[in-house]
């Protein structure tokens, strides 16, 4: 069971350092701290979708069981040698990933972020995940990092696209295609 706070303060990093979980110091832009910081940022955007009540059920429990495995994944970055996502995580998600993109339109454009709320919020959390994502790749240039760990957010990636394109399309809202034809033109004046 992880560390319980019981004090929120503790002026220990006041110097510029983080403990880690293995309760080592590092500073708090080192890549390591990047990479788990931005995987708790993709978290909360997370929690920002769900607090639109347009989410269908489903998708509101799979966003939920995704927040838990992106806790237990910034765990697992926070404590160095610690493994808690596995390959059979990855492949859950591409079940999923399969499962709600076999309903959807083949794309013959780009979907520009849009589509109601819900659809928005989710198209951040992507963008998000891909950056955290880019966060493990850096990490992983400097130490050791698992495969799963960088196989899984790009899948989660993956999956959050799709699940923009199904929460835009669940209240009629729609996607919002990029027309590289017919780009308004910005107001002269």
């Amino acid at each position: 069971m992880g560390t319980r706070l019981s004090k929120i303060y503790t002026r220990t990093g006041d110097d510029g350092s983080t403990g880690l979980g293995d309760g080592s110091r590092t500073s708090k832009d080192s890549a390591r701290v990047e990479a788990y910081g931005t995987v708790d940022e993709l978290n909360s955007t997370l929690g920002v979708v769900l607090a639109c009540d347009s989410v269908p059920d489903d998708i509101r429990e799979l966003l939920v069981h995704i927040q838990h495995a992106l806790f237990d994944l910034g765990g697992e970055l926070c404590v160095p040698g610690m493994e808690t996502i596995h390959a059979a995580d990855v492949t859950g998600l591409e079940h999923t990933l399969d499962h709600y993109n076999a309903g959807l339109p083949r794309l013959k454009e780009f979907i520009l972020p849009g589509g109601g709320v819900a659809a928005a919020h989710c198209h951040i959390a992507r963008t998000v995940c891909r950056r955290a994502e880019r966060r493990v790749v850096t990490l992983a240039r400097e130490e050791p990092v698992r495969p799963e760990v960088v196989h899984y957010l790009n899948r989660l990636s993956d999956l959050l696209f799709v699940l923009c394109r199904v929460l835009a399309r669940a209240r009629g809202h729609g996607e919002v295609l990029w027309d590289h034809v017919k780009r308004r033109k910005p107001a002269e004046g």
